[in-house]
């Protein structure tokens, strides 16, 4: 049975952790074929959005603590060269990532969940800093990604209790971007894809990068990198092809139907 299972849907890819006898956690193995399969998205072509999701109604149960204990455990090294602990979580990639999250997405599987874009959520899925109980730290990107998705005082509700938070709740806090009814996550997220796919790509990519860029620079640093940014992708032809399709009478009033 493989660890990770790799689809293509249209112009989306499904990445799946497919160990469902540890609600699947990750262990090494696991780690390093989640970090290949968003490598090898990131330079595909053929896809614009990718989907992480887990298999048997569970997203992930962190670290495998099992593996950990026989000698499969995590990489973890204090070099942001090398794969993160979880396996694609130092990556910064140029196309966005869903996480369609069912079940479970706890310790290092909300890690997982944080690193992606976006986090499309079924509503009776459970998110929390498991890891808490077991003396297992949050070494890829858990704290800092939480706090400057939910701001820091959320941050530290989850990381010092542990607690587990509920759909409703974590989309309270901003952590959930979408909910789905239970056994939906995936779906729900493919047709958010199918969106995000219709839209101009250089355009989408390049408002990401200077969204995720600016928290290393300062205001009027980040404001020139938009600049830079945009006017690349006006030269490109994109912005020209957008406002002929404006002329033309699509996309008015708001509309997504005609783009």
């Amino acid at each position: 049975m493989r660890d990770v299972i790799v689809e293509t849907v249209g112009r989306t890819r499904v990445v799946t952790i497919n160990r469902p006898h540890v609600r699947n956690a990750v262990d090494r193995d696991a780690a390093d074929a989640l970090y290949d399969a968003f490598t090898a998205f990131d330079t595909d072509a053929d896809v614009d959005v990718a989907i992480l999701t887990g298999s048997d109604r569970a997203f992930c149960a962190g670290a495998d603590l099992k593996g950990v204990s026989d000698g499969r455990g995590n990489r973890v090294v204090a070099d942001l060269r090398v794969r993160g602990p979880m396996g694609p979580t130092r990556l910064r990639l140029t196309k966005p990532v869903i996480a369609a999250i069912e079940g479970h997405a706890v310790a290092g599987g909300l890690e997982l969940a944080v690193w992606c874009d976006l986090r499309v959520v079924a509503t009776d899925a459970t998110l929390g800093v498991y890891c808490r109980r077991w003396g297992v730290p949050l070494v890829d990107g858990g704290t800092l990604r939480l706090a400057r998705l939910i701001g820091q005082s959320r941050a530290l509700d989850l990381v010092l209790t542990g607690r587990g938070v509920g759909a409703d709740e974590a989309l309270s806090m901003g952590l959930v971007n979408r909910l789905a009814e239970p056994g939906e996550a995936r779906e729900v997220a493919l047709a958010l894809a199918v969106e995000l796919s219709r839209f101009p790509q250089q355009c989408l990519r390049s408002d990401r990068q200077s969204l995720l860029d600016q928290w290393s620079l300062s205001e009027d640093d980040a404001l020139l990198h938009e600049t830079q940014l945009g006017l690349a992708t006006i030269r490109s032809g994109e912005t020209l092809q957008g406002a002929k399709r404006f002329a033309e009478g699509r996309g008015r009033s708001g509309s997504f139907d005609n783009l």
